[in-house]
């Protein structure tokens, strides 16, 4: 593989657009390109919730907020041993979050941010970066608003990438890169909305 071009935000929306994503060999090292087959998707109409989960979303043990600290939630889903969010990483999606192209969820407990996730948004599909949290369920509760909103503004795909166990607690799933690429084109054609009044208590 050749390592990416510089990355930009026109960059990075032409290259969701086609099923790509970029990711970093490491924190400091150069970008390639990744489209994995089978391609990690949750069904929003298949979203799971568990009871004990329900439970702690209504309890509202945390403040949920959106796009108040993007960079600051990118740099903490990057504290691990092993990140591919590298420095070009968060400067781009960053500069994407500035043109209205990239948001983040985020959970508070006073001012103390202890979850949260980001991803990007175009048309009707919602493409998940990554997620992190330091208070207990914080970045499931995280998913959980996300979810909500994600249904709320009319959005049709919510892009995993990968599957994980965490991620199948909530019905994701794998689907094939062509079946993939066909609810891609659909969702792009979504005219959805993010900032639209949603209620996450319900579940």
């Amino acid at each position: 593989m050749e390592p990416v071009p510089p990355l930009s935000p026109e960059l990075l929306v032409y290259a969701y657009q086609q099923g790509v994503f970029p990711m970093a060999d490491s924190a400091d090292g150069p970008v390639y390109w990744y489209a994995p087959d089978p391609r990690g998707i949750i069904p929003l109409d298949q979203f799971y919730v568990s009871k004990n989960l329900r439970k702690l979303v209504r309890k509202e043990v945390f403040v949920v907020r959106t796009n108040t600290v993007f960079e600051g939630v990118m740099r903490a889903c990057a504290e691990r041993e092993e990140t591919w969010i590298s420095d070009e990483i968060v400067a781009a999606y960053v500069a994407l979050h500035k043109l209205g192209a990239a948001h983040s969820v985020e959970c508070w407990q006073g001012d103390e941010l202890v979850g949260g996730l980001y991803g990007v948004a175009l048309g009707g599909a919602f493409f998940g970066e990554s997620m992190f949290h330091r208070a207990r369920d914080a970045s499931k509760v995280a998913l959980v608003h996300l979810v909500a909103r994600l249904k709320a503004g009319g959005y049709t795909l919510l892009d995993t990438q990968f599957t994980t166990p965490h991620l199948e607690q909530f019905g994701a799933t794998e689907i094939t890169r062509a079946a993939y690429e066909q609810h891609l084109d659909q969702a792009l054609a979504v005219n959805a909305s993010w900032h639209v009044p949603y209620t996450a208590l319900h579940y």
